[in-house]
C-alpha cells in the first residue's frame, strides 16, 4: 500500500491551518514548509504531528524531505471533503493498477462572498515525489492526470 505525505506551505496561517490538517487522515505524514510565520502557525502544525521545514530550499528539496513517494499538495485554506478522503483511501488500496508514474487531480469548490462555486477544471494535486513541474507552490496541471472522486474545499475566511 502506498503512503502519502501531505505538503503544505504556510505563512501566518494559524487561524485556518487546523481545519486543513484535521482532514488529512488518509495521509501518513504531514510536512509543513513555513515561510516565516510570526503567529501560532507552527504550534498548530505541531499539535497535528506535522514535521516542519523552514522555507529556503527549492521545491525539489522539500520533496526530498518527504518520507513517502506520493505527495498530496494543498494550501492551508483548503480541506478535503469526506468523499475525497474516502477516494484517497480507495486509491491507496488500488494504486498498483494505476502505475507509479501517474498523477491525480481533484476538483475544487471555492467559498465566495455569494456562496460556494465549483471550479470548472480539476487541479493536479497528488504527484509522485519525482515530480518537477510547478506553478508556484502547487503542481502544474497534468492533462493526463486521473481525476479522483470528491473535492477540495477552499475557504476565504478562517
Amino acid at each position: 500500500m502506498p503512503l502519502i505525505t501531505a505538503l503544505l506551505h504556510t505563512s501566518n496561517d494559524a487561524l485556518r491551518l487546523g481545519r486543513a490538517l484535521e482532514t488529512l487522515r488518509p495521509c501518513d505524514e504531514i510536512l509543513v514548509v513555513d515561510h516565516g510565520s510570526r503567529d501560532s502557525t507552527l504550534h498548530v502544525a505541531r499539535e497535528y504531528g506535522a514535521r516542519i521545514l523552514t522555507a529556503g530550499g527549492s521545491l525539489t528539496d522539500n520533496l526530498q524531505s518527504a518520507q513517502h513517494d506520493w505527495i498530496l499538495c494543498l494550501e492551508p485554506r483548503e480541506s478535503l471533503t469526506e468523499a475525497l478522503e474516502a477516494s484517497l483511501y480507495e486509491w491507496k488500496s488500488e494504486l498498483p493498477s494505476q502505475g507509479s508514474d501517474a498523477t491525480f487531480s481533484v476538483f475544487l469548490r471555492e467559498e465566495t462572498p455569494g456562496g460556494w462555486i465549483s471550479l470548472p477544471s480539476p487541479q493536479t494535486r497528488l504527484i509522485p515525489r519525482s515530480w518537477n513541474h510547478w506553478s508556484g507552490q502547487l503542481p502544474v496541471h497534468d492533462t493526463s492526470a486521473v481525476t479522483l472522486e470528491g473535492e477540495l474545499l477552499r475557504f476565504i475566511l478562517p
